[in-house]
């Protein structure tokens, strides 16, 4: 059961929640993994122990968040947290494991890119994976594909919108796609088409109607479906698996699921603020702070996202964390098309959606913690060492208290920002006490380890963890 490794934690009478089981056992933890799952009581701590006092919690696996923008530079707009900022909000929220993007510069080899971006991660008080990205095919990106995937880095993100900034081009999001596929790796594409865009945009600014009030009417859902469309086609002819960001409508969830049927490997992922937040906010006071993209939707097409969710269609729930401030937001509200784009949301995202779909609509606790933690981890190449409690997995665990109620505000939280989205929101569930790596890091609410030991995560290739 435990080993040679001595027992270092015991998180002693919560009820342990995996993807696929619950129950109520002590956690034995030793060298920063996880020895052991016994009947509560049946192990003696051994002297010098710590014990964690889990009575009336879930222990859930620490979050893993799939999708996070850290110290992002767009434009001339850089998001304004560095890893400690990200990783301390984090962890107040539950989230143990981040996924980051190297996202190139114009000019910067990928390669590169994902060079600079990794040395950051021992700042964190938690671990880091990252997502290399594409932007243009030339020569050197297959060589580049190769080392970056030996070297642990083995998802790819690829954007069919953003001409001029971070958008491939068909043959070059193929091309990828295809080397990716021989090495075990995976594209994970933002997908908005980029023309029907631009097209509706020109008419909107035409109109007067282009300031942050009008982003969601700049941004259609028909440029995502047609986009996903469009990449599940390429992703089915050179049989290659692919993940697509943040979808916010049932109808892109409906064609990749579709896909999926057919035999394409191919994933959905959703964010929090598409789940809670709807197109109401662009009629409010700060309309510039809602701004995302895609934008977000009408509460038809939130309630429609919801239902794919409780119905096994979204595979992950990421957060798409980006930490701008309102003054950033506040300083080109009138034209959207030069707004900095996303919301911060990485400490939120586990509060916000237990309330909401465990608490408020009945989602199993199981079901959460799948698309939260275990599938996230999955389809990163870092299962089973994240996103599970198990023997053998890193003891990264969550107290959840289920029935504790707060109201969010943005001065309580730890994002390098001054505002939230959620701001004023009452929320049921919270955790408590946060242990990373058998580390506990936050303790009743409060920072107990300050200590940056953040580990860059390599990934294993995803043949032997993709879900069919």
């Amino acid at each position: 059961m435990t080993g040679a490794e001595p027992i270092d934690l015991v998180v002693r009478g919560g009820t342990v929640v995996n993807a696929d089981w619950r129950g109520r056992v002590d956690v034995l933890v030793g060298g920063g993994r996880i020895l052991g799952l016994v009947e509560p009581g049946s192990c003696q701590a051994p002297a010098g122990a710590r014990e964690l006092d889990a009575h009336g919690r879930l222990v859930l696996p620490g979050g893993v968040d799939p999708h996070c923008h850290v110290g992002f530079t767009s434009g001339e707009f850089t998001s304004l947290d560095d890893y400690r900022q990200a990783t301390t909000a984090a962890v107040f929220g539950g989230t143990t494991t981040i996924v980051d993007f190297a996202i190139p510069r114009p000019g910067e080899r990928p390669a590169d890119a994902v060079a600079a971006q990794r040395a950051k991660a021992d700042q964190g008080l938690c671990d880091s994976a990252l997502h290399a990205c594409v932007v243009e095919w030339d020569a050197s990106v297959p060589e580049q594909l190769r080392g970056l995937v030996a070297d642990g880095v083995v998802t790819v993100k690829m954007f069919t919108t953003y001409r001029g900034e971070t958008m491939a081009d068909e043959r070059t999001i193929l091309n990828t796609m295809t080397c990716l596929r021989d090495l075990g790796g995976m594209v994970v594409v933002h997908c908005e088409a980029d023309h029907i865009i631009t097209d509706v945009q020109e008419r909107g600014a035409a109109a007067g109607a282009i300031d942050a009030g009008h982003h969601a009417e700049t941004r259609p859902e028909l440029a995502e479906t047609a986009s996903v469309a469009e990449i599940l086609a390429v992703a089915e002819s050179v049989a290659a698996p692919v993940y697509f960001v943040h979808q916010s409508t049932p109808e892109a969830v409906d064609l990749v699921t579709r896909a999926r049927d057919r035999g394409v490997l191919a994933y959905s992922e959703a964010v929090a603020h598409h789940l809670v937040l709807d197109d109401s906010a662009y009629a409010g006071p700060h309309p510039e702070r809602f701004v995302c993209c895609p934008p977000l939707r009408s509460p038809d097409t939130v309630a429609g996202l919801r239902s794919r969710v409780a119905r096994r269609r979204v595979t992950t729930i990421g957060s798409d964390h980006c930490c701008y401030d309102s003054a950033q937001k506040e300083s080109t509200r009138h034209d959207v098309r030069a707004m900095p784009n996303g919301l911060p949301g990485v400490e939120t995202r586990m509060p916000v959606l237990f309330s909401e779909l465990v608490v408020g609509r009945g989602l199993p606790a199981e079901r959460f913690v799948e698309v939260l933690c275990a599938n996230p981890a999955r389809l990163n190449g870092l299962y089973p060492r994240k996103g599970v409690i198990a023997p053998g997995a890193d003891a990264d665990l969550a107290l959840w208290d289920p029935s504790t109620t707060r109201e969010i505000r943005s001065a309580e939280l730890h994002m390098a920002t001054d505002y939230t989205p959620y701001e004023g929101r009452r929320v049921t569930g919270w955790p408590t006490t946060v242990v990373v790596g058998g580390r506990v890091v936050v303790a009743d609410g409060h920072l107990a380890d300050p200590t940056p030991r953040g580990q860059h995560l390599r990934s294993a290739p995803l043949a032997r963890t993709l879900l069919c």
